[in-house]
Parts: structure tokens; sequence; C-alpha cells
């Protein structure tokens, strides 16, 4: 019993933190740590590259506004006014409240009693300039008004933690107007939100246009972007080991300092070892490891010492601390055997 207590022992003593000097993966200092948390201020661009990840950077195409014109598909409300001409006013009212409007087919409406009118390829000022071009040569005095009823390709999508759905687009709305409009929670991952134009990522940063109010970011909107607002636990990091609350923590923008991780996680009590604070970082097959100590923690900047998405904290316990837990396991094991060997040395007398 004494060799497997010493035995015990010395494997408790030899998996304590300090120091490691036989590992299959490499182990960095504060000083890595606080370089790799520099990068990470930079924003989602710079961390999406730590991870591997690169997005096509925003072009200055991006931010112009553009002429926005009648598609295929697209259904036009058209008004038209004479003082003498009720029955025509009627026609074209009736169109648009029971019929649903004019859809844009092949390029052309249909009016009544005259040819089909092409418009595709035209905004709304000027189709409107054209039909009462056409109108006028029939019916003289006559008022023409054409706005969008709805449009199907020329519009943006919205989806996840969002109170809105679709938006249309005119050529000048911008993404802060359409996040405005889509009402979005206020727990939403910032970070992991993402706008997609013709099925590719784009490089925005959502964090950088919402909360720091950067322009930048703020680029004009166009028929088929699609944006997705993320959940609060699609970017997170894991706190384990000695901590009084183990939990994973949402990062709704893209980063948090590891002291503001470890108060949420309750602190570390006295049976963790704050010699020993690892983070790891990237995927298990290759990760990247960081040792650091209290001592980093209290004396360094929040954001000199900074968490991304995907990493993994753990708190290892005190040499003591798995020795007392190891006497627990063992002492109601060990008064098991010696009532066996007492029964025995009974039954055998």
């Amino acid at each position: 019993m004494r060799i497997l207590l010493s035995l015990a022992l010395l494997l408790v003593i030899s998996s304590s933190c300090a120091p490691r000097t036989c590992t299959d993966y490499d182990v960095y200092g504060a000083d890595e740590f606080v370089i790799d948390s520099y990068r990470i201020r930079q924003g989602k661009a710079a961390i999406l590259e730590m991870q591997g990840i690169t997005l096509e950077d925003i072009t200055a195409n991006d931010m112009c506004e553009y002429k926005d014109v009648i598609a295929e598909d697209d259904i036009l409300n058209i008004v038209v006014y004479h003082p003498n001409r009720r029955d025509l006013m009627e026609s074209f009212q009736f169109i648009n409240g029971a019929v649903g409007g004019f859809k844009v087919h092949n390029g052309m409406i249909d009016l009544p009693d005259i040819p089909p009118v092409e418009v595709a390829g035209l905004s709304l000022d000027e189709a409107k300039e054209k039909l009462h071009e056409i109108l006028n040569r029939e019916i003289k005095d006559i008022d023409v008004f054409v706005t969008y009823r709805d449009r199907l390709s020329r519009k943006v999508e919205i989806t996840g933690l969002t109170g809105l759905s679709v938006m249309p687009v005119d050529g000048k709305i911008r993404l802060n107007e359409v996040i405005a409009h889509a009402h979005i929670a206020g727990d939403a991952n910032l970070f992991m939100s993402y706008l997609l134009r013709n099925g590719h990522p784009q490089n925005i940063d959502f964090h950088r246009l919402i909360v720091e109010g950067d322009m930048s970011q703020n680029i004009v909107m166009r028929g088929g972007d699609k944006i997705y607002i993320a959940k609060p636990l699609d970017a997170s990091v894991m706190i384990m080991g000695e901590v009084n609350s183990p939990r994973a923590i949402p990062l709704i923008y893209g980063y948090m300092s590891l002291r503001e991780a470890l108060v949420m996680a309750g602190g570390i009590p006295y049976t963790g070892d704050k010699r020993c604070i690892q983070v790891i970082r990237g995927n298990m097959q290759c990760p990247k490891i960081y040792l650091l100590s209290w001592q980093h923690i209290v004396h360094l900047p929040n954001d000199s010492l900074l968490l991304m998405p995907g990493d993994t904290v753990y708190i290892s316990p005190k040499p003591i601390t798995e020795w007392n837990r190891f006497i627990e396991q063992l002492v109601p094991s060990y008064g098991g055997v010696q009532n066996v060997y007492k029964i025995y040395r009974l039954t055998s007398g």
C-alpha cells in the first residue's frame, strides 16, 4: 500500500504545471500571447487570417452608389390622374389593388388600352416619363405616377436574429440603414454575422460598423445580397479546469480579455494553480498552447491578453489538490479492503 501511495504522489507532482519539458506540442509564453493579442485587436479580418481564412477586401466600387433600374419580375404600382377620365383611373386602380400591380415580363408591362411598354433598364423617373409620353398621345393632360410594389431580385434577404426578412434596394441604401431597419437582437454575435454577395462572404466587420461607427464597412447594398445575423454562442471560448463555473462564453465582438473571461467563469478557487493558466488555440491536431500565470493577468493591460473564437482556457489544479482528490477516492476503497481482510481473519480462525 505504501508503494502504491508513493507512486501516486510521484505521478501527481510530475503532472503539475511547472516546469513542462516533455510535450508533443510547442508551448509559448506570455510574450507570444501579447503579440497575437495585438493582431486580434485589429478586428475580424485579422482574426480570420489567424484562423487560416482570407476574404477579399472591400473595393471602391462597393462603396459607390449606382443607378437603380427596373428589372425582370419587378412589380410596379402605376397610378394615373385625369379630371375627365374616371374610368381610366379606376382601371389602373383595379390592376394595382385586385391584380397586385403591373409585373414586368420579358422587360415589358401591359397597360389598359395600349400595347405593352418596355420598361426594363429604366429608372422609375425614366419609366414615368416614358409612360406619360405614350399615354399623353392618346389622352391629353394626363398625369402618371410610378412606384415599386415589390422586387423579387432587387432586395436584400436577412436571416438569423432579426425582425426583418427582406428589404428592397434602390442603389443608395447602405448596410447600416438595412441593419437599423432589421431590429437585430441585442445579444447577436456580430463577429459571426456575415454578408454574402453572389454567394461569396464579404470582408465586412459588423462590430466595427455598428459599435465603433466605422463607415469604411458601410457598403452600398445590391439586389441578391444576403445578411445573416448570428446567435450569441456561434463564436465562443471554453473555460475549463479549476474555475468556479466552467462554461462556454460567447464572443459577440470576436474577442474578450482573459481577465474578463475568468471573471465570467466565477474566478479561480483555492484548488486552482494560478501559475498554470493555459490557453489552447487552434485545432486539436496542431494546437498552439500558451502558458500564462496569474501575475501576467494582474500586471498586463486587458487588451494585451485577448482570447479569440475557438480558444480553450484550462486552469490546472494544484499538485496538493490532485493529491487530496486521490486520497478521497482511495480511502473508501482502502477501508473496504480492510473490512474484507478482517472478515477473512474472523472466518478463517
